[in-house]
C-alpha cells in the first residue's frame, strides 16, 4: 500500500501536522491505566480520559489537554521511543520504528473508520471517566 511520502523524512524534520496525522485514534493511549502499588505492574481498564470523544475516538480539547490533564503526555518525536505504554501499532511508534503504516491507517487507506473495523480500535469497549465508578 502506498504510504505518505513524508515518512521517509526523519522524524525531527515532519511538521507538526505531518506528525500529529500519524494518530490513527485508536483510543488505547487514552485508556486509564492502574498501577498495583505493591508490585509496579500496570494494567488497561475499560475507562477513558473523559475528554476522548467515544464516537470519534479524537480529544474533545486537544490543544487544552495537558492543562485539562496534567498527567496527559504529549507524544513527540523526542520522546516516543521512551513511551513504553503506546501499543506497538500506533502510529507513531511505528513511524519511529521506520516501518510502513499498516493497511488500516488512515493516511494509507483514506478511511478514519478502518481502523475501528480492522485496526486495534477501542471504540465500543471503553467508557467515560465521567462515567466509571471508582470506588
Amino acid at each position: 500500500m502506498p504510504q505518505p511520502e513524508f515518512l521517509s523524512k526523519p522524524l525531527d524534520k515532519m511538521t507538526a501536522d505531518e506528525w500529529e496525522s500519524l494518530c490513527d485514534s485508536c483510543g488505547l493511549c487514552c485508556q486509564i491505566r492502574v498501577q498495583d502499588v505493591d508490585t509496579g505492574d500496570i494494567a488497561l481498564s475499560n475507562v477513558s480520559c473523559r475528554y476522548l470523544c467515544l464516537q470519534s475516538h479524537r480529544c474533545t480539547d486537544y490543544a487544552n489537554r495537558q492543562k485539562n490533564v496534567p498527567d496527559c503526555i504529549k507524544v513527540t518525536p523526542q520522546n516516543v521511543h521512551e513511551l513504553s505504554w503506546l501499543p506497538h501499532t500506533c502510529g507513531y511508534r511505528v513511524a519511529a520504528r521506520g516501518e510502513a503504516l499498516p493497511r488500516w491507517h488512515p493516511l494509507v487507506c483514506g478511511d478514519r473508520e478502518r481502523v475501528h473495523k480492522s485496526g486495534p480500535s477501542m471504540k465500543g469497549s471503553l467508557i467515560s471517566e465521567d462515567d466509571a465508578d471508582f470506588e
